[in-house]
């Protein structure tokens, strides 16, 4: 799990405060807080499983007295049929928690079993798979985290975290008179020291113009294969070379053949498909 569980513990309260509001109606009328059941999260297809102690965690936090044994941990491979966790005590409490347990644990699934899709397509390869900024407002910290699980690797987590020059912000520099040169120069002299300079580039040419003015990384963004191959061969190890833009499963392998240090990918966690795990309750007489 992520290390911030201040943070973790934060996002827990939001989802419930979301989904209970003022109470689960449906429950509180037609279950006695006296009945005891158990329930089993069980796995319908094959993946990853991210987020087992974050809903876990959403269980307890519903019903403490709840008994929540965790079977499985976060990065193993599961498939259909397999028991993620065992729930004992309160039929209300396990109801109250298991939408927001689920949601949790299937989109991180998702998120987890998708990256390790994209890791296995370039095995063998010197090359990263890397996550973005592209992720659902307010839970980046547990879809970065889902990432890692997956094999991937994390890009920025936040604006402060490093210098990634766009196309909007060359747009409006280079309408003052600034050249890369100067671009690359001003990043360096105002940001916290420390701080690595990447430029985004559309061109082979614009990639041997941000090396040559001092970037630590070239983002070649929506350049076919050709050009990603080219454009390694010119930066000739001055700079890490990262491939973004247009990337899927059936040609991440292609790119990675072209050279390129890194590639990072929105759709890791911008429209993955949620793992497919749902909860199995057993009522006690």
């Amino acid at each position: 799990m992520p290390a911030n569980r201040d943070l973790i513990d934060e996002i827990i309260e939001r989802a419930l405060a979301e989904d209970l509001g003022g109470g689960d109606a449906t429950t509180d009328s037609l279950i006695s807080g006296e009945w005891c059941g158990v329930g089993r999260i069980v796995v319908k297809e094959q993946g990853i499983l991210a987020g087992v102690e974050l809903a876990g965690r959403v269980f307890r936090r519903v019903d403490p007295e709840l008994q929540v044994d965790l079977l499985l941990e976060d990065g193993t491979g599961v498939g259909p049929g397999d028991t993620v966790a065992g729930l004992a005590g309160s039929i209300a409490g396990i109801l109250k928690g298991e939408r927001v347990a689920l949601n949790f644990l299937q989109r991180l699934s998702g998120i987890a079993t998708e990256t390790s899709r994209y890791v296995e397509r370039v095995e063998g390869l010197p090359v990263r798979i890397m996550d973005t900024r592209k992720t659902t407002p307010g839970l980046r910290s547990l879809e970065k985290y889902a990432v890692r699980v997956g094999g991937g690797h994390n890009h920025r987590t936040s604006l402060s975290d490093g210098i990634l020059i766009k196309d909007n912000h060359l747009a409006a520099l280079r309408v003052r008179g600034l050249t890369m040169k100067d671009v690359v120069g001003r990043a360096r002299q105002n940001a916290p020291q420390g701080l690595t300079v990447e430029v985004e580039v559309t061109s082979v040419p614009e990639a041997v113009e941000a090396v040559e003015a001092g970037a630590d990384i070239v983002m070649l963004d929506n350049m076919n294969p050709v050009d990603m191959h080219d454009a390694v061969r010119a930066v000739h190890g001055r700079a890490l070379v990262e491939a973004s833009g247009g990337i899927n499963l059936e040609n991440v392998r292609g790119v990675a053949e072209t050279g390129v240090d890194m590639i990072s990918i929105g759709a890791l966690t911008h429209s993955v498909r949620a793992l497919d795990i749902s909860l199995e309750l057993e009522i006690r007489s």
